[in-house]
């Protein structure tokens, strides 16, 4: 049994019987009150917080055989992926990925079993914990993923990170040419990019493409005026139409960002910009129409364009995973501040 010692504050990991009841419950104490039963043959004690993703990971790693490891979203969250949640649309808990090669390990719930293998060199150990690198765990949670939406937001959110590129991911992808769900991986690479700040950023970005046949947008891409002054940031952006997507979740409904909000949208508007936005909650088909209606206003507009893309030169461009890795940490934390997460 390992200690404690590699891993993350505040999470602890499952122990085997101890008939001593040193290293981990004896039998007795483990059908008593005070221990839950993790999986089979492990333990925790009953106050041990199984509700967070970091723990339900460590619990879940904690069965694997000595060559394997954690992937897909699970690999991704523990190296920092902030917005994979380990939870479906739905709500309902995602099983976590493990990597057990040809071993023999029974099935249980919460875990989601792979008879795939992969080279020692890929695996890396991180806080106690073995898990396959990047780019190999999102071309797993790609390749797996519910579907071509799903595989387009692992990709993102991990992007959003910094742990994987297009690039990157596309070589990955490509090494794995005969590999399960490789096709569902390449079809979703056009539609993936490395500067969406959140998953329903992502959502409606293949709403807006896949979906509606819209041109690809721009994610988070800053708009400058003529004098090069930061006009805004949408969340997607149509640079030849003019046509903005925003996308108001619950937390854009507090009365000091719906003011920001109010104000950033005018400023879009003076500019001659045609600005949709979506709703929490509202249907596909509504917010479909409504960009289709911009797009058709802004087919009209004969004004001339007052504003670009193009950043002045004293602007440091944070917009692809290459120049965001190559950021200081006074830069990043200067610069990604108002990035949510």
């Amino acid at each position: 049994m390992e200690s404690n010692e590699d891993v993350r504050q505040g999470l602890v990991r499952p122990v085997r019987l101890d008939p001593r009841g040193l290293t981990g419950p004896t039998r007795g104490q483990a059908r008593g009150p005070n221990w839950r039963r993790s999986s089979h043959g492990l333990y925790l004690p009953v106050d041990v917080d199984h509700g967070t993703v970091e723990q339900r990971i460590l619990e879940a790693a904690a069965v694997l055989p000595a060559s394997g490891a954690v992937t897909g979203w699970a690999a991704l969250r523990w190296m920092g992926a902030t917005w994979l949640s380990g939870k479906g649309r739905d709500g309902s808990l995602l099983p976590v990925p493990l990597l057990i090669s040809t071993h023999d390990i029974r099935t249980q719930p919460g875990l989601l079993l792979s008879g795939e293998g992969c080279a020692p060199e890929v695996v890396q150990r991180i806080d106690g914990v073995p898990v396959t690198n990047a780019a190999w765990s999102t071309a797993f949670a790609m390749r797996y993923a519910s579907d071509l939406r799903d595989a387009v937001i692992v990709f993102d959110m991990a992007a959003f990170n910094d742990l994987v590129s297009i690039e990157e991911i596309t070589a990955q992808l490509a090494a794995q040419a005969a590999w399960t769900g490789v096709p569902q991986g390449r079809k979703a690479l056009p539609f993936c990019g490395e500067n969406s700040w959140s998953p329903m950023e992502s959502d409606t970005k293949c709403l807006w493409v896949p979906v509606g046949g819209f041109p690809m947008p721009l994610q988070n891409r800053p708009i400058f005026d003529a004098r090069g002054r930061h006009i805004g940031t949408p969340d997607l952006l149509d640079p030849t139409s003019g046509v903005i997507g925003e996308y108001d979740g619950p937390d854009h409904l507090r009365p000091e960002q719906r003011v920001r909000d109010i104000n950033r949208e005018a400023r879009f508007r003076d500019h001659h910009l045609e600005v949709v936005v979506r709703s929490a909650g509202e249907s596909p088909s509504s917010f479909l129409h409504r960009l289709a209606s911009a797009y058709e206003r802004a087919g009209r507009r004969r004004t001339p364009r007052s504003w670009t893309i193009e950043p002045p030169d004293w602007w440091t461009p944070t917009v692809t995973v290459a120049q965001r890795r190559a950021l200081t940490p006074e830069q990043r934390a200067r610069l990604l501040r108002f990035r949510t997460r």
